[in-house]
C-alpha cells in the first residue's frame, strides 16, 4: 500500500487530509504544532465554515515519523524549505515525490535538493483558516475547490497519476502543461488579495469591496502580469478564466471593466483570510518575500517597475515589526500611487 503524508498540515493541510481520509485515502497529517496534533489525534479533524464534518485522521509530529513515503505533500512556509526538504529527503521512497503546494515559485529550489524527478508542483485554488487546535474553517465555496498540478522533467506518468488520484479524493485536479504559467497566475492572486488583505488586516472581500483598495488591487494585478510576461511566463487560466484578458488594461475602458468585474470574479472566495495575516496575528514571520517579494525580485531582474508590490512588502514588514497595526486605513499608504 502506498504511503502518503502532508507535511505542514495546518489550515489547508488539515482540510485536505480530512477530505482524503473521509473519501477512503491513506494519509498522515504531520505538523510541529503539538497542541494541533494532539487535538487531531483525540477528536479527529473538525472542518467548519462552508462544510461541516469531523473525520478521524492519522496525525503525527515530525519526531514521530518513520519509514518511507511515496507522496509527501509539502505545505509548510517557504522560509524553511532548505532545512525541511533536506530532512524530508530521508523519508522519501525510491520513486517517491515531494509535491509542493506552497506559494510563490518553489519548485526549482526543491528540485536542487531532491532532484527534478522527485519534484512536482501544485497550486491550491481555495482557502481555509486554523480556528483552534484540530479545527479548521473552509472559506471557499465547495463548488469552487480545485487544484492545478504540473510536473518537472523526469516525473513519470505513473508518479503523476498517483498524485492526481490522491488529490482528486478532495476536488478536481487540472493537469497543467504550463506549470510556470499556473504558478504566475496563483502568484498574481496571492500578491494582490493576500498581500493587500494582509495590509488592511482583512479577508479577500475587504480588498475588492473598498473602492480605493480595489483600484490598488487592479494596479497590483497589472504589475504582476507585466513582470510575468517579461519573465517569459504565459499565464494559465484560473478555474477556466483568462485573468490577463479580464484584468489587464491599457486604457480607461479596460480599467473600468476590470474594476467592475473584480467583485464578481472573486465572490466565491470572499471570506479567505490570507495566510500571511494569520501568521502575523499569531506573532509568526510571514512569507511576504515568497509572494509579493517574488514579483519585486523578478521585476528588478527584468527591468519592470513594481511600485505597488514594493509598497505591499514595505507595509507588511512594518506590520510584522509592530510599527503598523493591522487595520483598514493602511490602504491610505498607497494613495500616492493612484
Amino acid at each position: 500500500m502506498k504511503r502518503n503524508a502532508i507535511y505542514g498540515a495546518g489550515s489547508l493541510g488539515t482540510v485536505l487530509g480530512a477530505y482524503i481520509t473521509k473519501n477512503g485515502g491513506q494519509i498522515d497529517l504531520i505538523n510541529r504544532n503539538k497542541a494541533h496534533v494532539a487535538a487531531l489525534k483525540e477528536n479527529g479533524a473538525r472542518i467548519t465554515g462552508k462544510v461541516e464534518m469531523t473525520v478521524p485522521v492519522t496525525a503525527l509530529t515530525p519526531d514521530e515519523m518513520t519509514g518511507k513515503y511515496d507522496v509527501i505533500l509539502l505545505m509548510t512556509k517557504q522560509l524553511f524549505n532548505t532545512e525541511v526538504v533536506t530532512m524530508l529527503k530521508e523519508y522519501l521512497a525510491e520513486d517517491g515525490v515531494i509535491v509542493t503546494l506552497q506559494n510563490g515559485i518553489p519548485e526549482p529550489g526543491i528540485a536542487e535538493i531532491v532532484g527534478a524527478g522527485h519534484t512536482m508542483g501544485c497550486t491550491v485554488e481555495w482557502g481555509a483558516t486554523l480556528s483552534a487546535p484540530g479545527v479548521c474553517t473552509l472559506t471557499s465555496e465547495p463548488d469552487s475547490l480545485s487544484f492545478h498540478m504540473g510536473k518537472m522533467e523526469g516525473i513519470s506518468d505513473e508518479q503523476f497519476v498517483m498524485v492526481k488520484e490522491l488529490l482528486e479524493l478532495m476536488c478536481p485536479v487540472h493537469e497543467e502543461e504550463n506549470l510556470l504559467g499556473a504558478r504566475w497566475s496563483k502568484l498574481l492572486i496571492n500578491a494582490t488579495f493576500s498581500g493587500l488583505g494582509t495590509v488592511v488586516g482583512g479577508v479577500f472581500g475587504d480588498v475588492y469591496e473598498d473602492k480605493t483598495a480595489r483600484k490598488i488591487a487592479l494596479m497590483c494585478m497589472k504589475e504582476c502580469i507585466d513582470v510575468g510576461h517579461a519573465a517569459g511566463a504565459e499565464f494559465a487560466p484560473v478555474q477556466g478564466k483568462d485573468i490577463t484578458k479580464l484584468f489587464y488594461y491599457t486604457n480607461a475602458l479596460k480599467k473600468a471593466f476590470g474594476l467592475f468585474l473584480m467583485p464578481i470574479a472573486m465572490k466565491k472566495h470572499r471570506n479567505i483570510e490570507p495566510s500571511m495575516l494569520q501568521d502575523l496575528k499569531h506573532g509568526k514571520p510571514c512569507e511576504v518575500d515568497a509572494i509579493n517579494g517574488v514579483v519585486c525580485e523578478w521585476g528588478r531582474k527584468c527591468g519592470v517597475p513594481t511600485p505597488v508590490n514594493d509598497r505591499i512588502v514595505e507595509v507588511i514588514k512594518k506590520e510584522q515589526s509592530g510599527e503598523l497595526k493591522l487595520e483598514k486605513r493602511n490602504i491610505n499608504l498607497f494613495t500616492d500611487l493612484l
